[in-house]
């Protein structure tokens, strides 16, 4: 039974349910190379609690990603053993590949020039392979002009009436592979009451800077992306209901935008919200251009019980940053069947922690939730990630299978493998599948 398994979670194919990745096609948005893999914010962070005083961090991002990476590569990886998750994880991915006999030399040159010989369309095809995965999820962010000029041109406008851009010459064609990568529409400035930045947009769009343009906004984009789901990352200090208040005079509160607009287009167009919960966002500033000063905090779970009680049509998707959280929001998932939670996110991406919340979760929801995604901006780090990951939930599932066995229940191959399935993205899919509609 062991045999099968571990067979059974190495190699059903996955899906990643929520990643930062793009496809080669959005040119210097795909990051990959093992540059990148040593400049992530992870090992960035890492590098300062041991680096010398006189490192500062003004000089080390002022330096070239290489001359960041040489300098990562010489304080952790040659100055000391590589012992960190994120340290291993780079190791994992280059052995797997292929690239052993220069790990084994501690050849940076060597690996660089490896990369450098790569097409990123087809690396990206081997990356996927290696991983095992069916598909990944992007974040696709249309408040910010960078991303968003990779769907639209710049100065594209959207029809107030049709709530869609009409100017076809605007709109750029898509070429890259809508099966293996799918959109996300991420709406972080509505749950942060965030009405500048909305403002900002919907003028830049030509649309009316009420809660009705908001609207005519994500409409629109949801033709663009034809997303998988709205998603949000919240502040540390997300408040819905009572208590809540505008960030400036004259604002609408997240709770009033939250209300008046993303539920009336979530409920319209059947996207669901997938929410992160957790992140105290600008820890320590100084690292920040490497998306490494934010930290984590202990979420309040009750807005999402709030939003999952008082919108019963409306399915959301929910992982949390803390450890602390995992018990609260699994008896929450419990309660409610418009609400899913998935992955091991960011700081619980760590096997000692997976294990830990994998198990609770089979304990309490069976198959019922989606056992990890990777959150990747690495195109690279798919391979450890998954791999890692992998592992973890085989360790967990070997025990539970057991515990079956030992009280005389039968498990066949079949079971093994459809279970499996589902916590690699299965029970993701019937539930985003699931027909709320008539809910109440």
């Amino acid at each position: 039974l062991e045999v099968v398994v571990r067979s059974a979670v190495a190699t059903t194919p996955a899906i990643d349910v929520h990643t930062h990745l793009f496809p080669g096609q959005h040119g210097s948005l795909l990051l990959w190379g093992v540059d990148e893999l040593l400049t992530y914010h992870y090992l960035v962070s890492e590098l300062f609690m041991i680096a010398p005083a006189a490192l500062t961090h003004e000089a080390f991002f002022a330096l070239p990603k290489s001359g960041q990476a040489d300098i990562v590569w010489r304080h952790l990886f040659l100055e000391r053993s590589p012992l960190s998750e994120a340290q291993i994880g780079v190791l994992t991915t280059l052995r797997r590949l292929g690239l052993g006999e220069h790990l084994l030399r501690k050849d940076l040159p060597t690996i660089r020039r490896w990369f450098a010989a790569q097409d990123p369309l087809l690396h990206t095809g081997k990356v996927f392979e290696l991983a095992k995965l069916r598909y990944v999820v992007m974040t696709n962010i249309p408040f910010d002009a960078t991303e968003a000029a990779c769907w639209v041109k710049p100065d594209a406008k959207i029809d107030p009436v049709r709530h869609e851009f009409t100017e076809a010459d605007k709109t750029l064609t898509q070429t890259f592979c809508a099966s293996r990568f799918k959109a996300a529409l991420r709406i972080d400035p509505i749950l942060k009451g965030d009405w500048g930045t909305i403002a900002e947009c919907l003028k830049a769009r030509g649309l009316p800077e009420t809660t009705e343009g908001a609207k005519a906004f994500l409409r629109a984009w949801a033709k663009i992306y034809t997303p998988e789901y709205l998603m949000a990352s919240t502040p540390a200090d997300f408040v819905y209901g009572a208590g809540d208040s505008p960030r400036q005079p004259g604002w609408p509160t997240a709770t009033e935008l939250i209300r008046e607009v993303m539920v009336p287009v979530a409920e319209e167009l059947r996207l669901p919200l997938a929410l992160k919960l957790g992140a105290k966002r600008g820890m320590n500033p100084a690292l920040n251009p490497c998306g490494g000063g934010d930290g984590v905090c202990i979420a309040d779970v009750g807005p999402l019980e709030d939003l999952c009680r008082s919108f019963p049509r409306v399915k959301f998707l929910a992982t949390f940053l803390n450890r602390a959280n995992q018990h609260e929001v699994c008896v929450l998932a419990q309660k409610f069947r418009n609400l899913h939670i998935y992955g091991c996110w960011w700081y619980c991406n760590n096997p000692s922690i997976i294990e830990e919340i994998t198990k609770m979760r089979v304990e309490m929801l069976g198959t019922a939730f989606t056992a990890q995604h990777s959150d990747s901006r690495v195109l690279d780090q798919l391979v450890y990630k998954w791999d890692h990951s992998r592992r973890v939930i085989a360790d967990v599932l070997v025990k539970q299978y057991g515990l079956l066995q030992s009280r005389g229940w039968p498990i066949t191959e079949a079971d093994v493998h459809r279970d499996v399935a589902r916590l690699l993205g299965g029970s993701y899919e019937e539930f985003m599948a699931k027909d709320l509609s008539g809910a109440g």
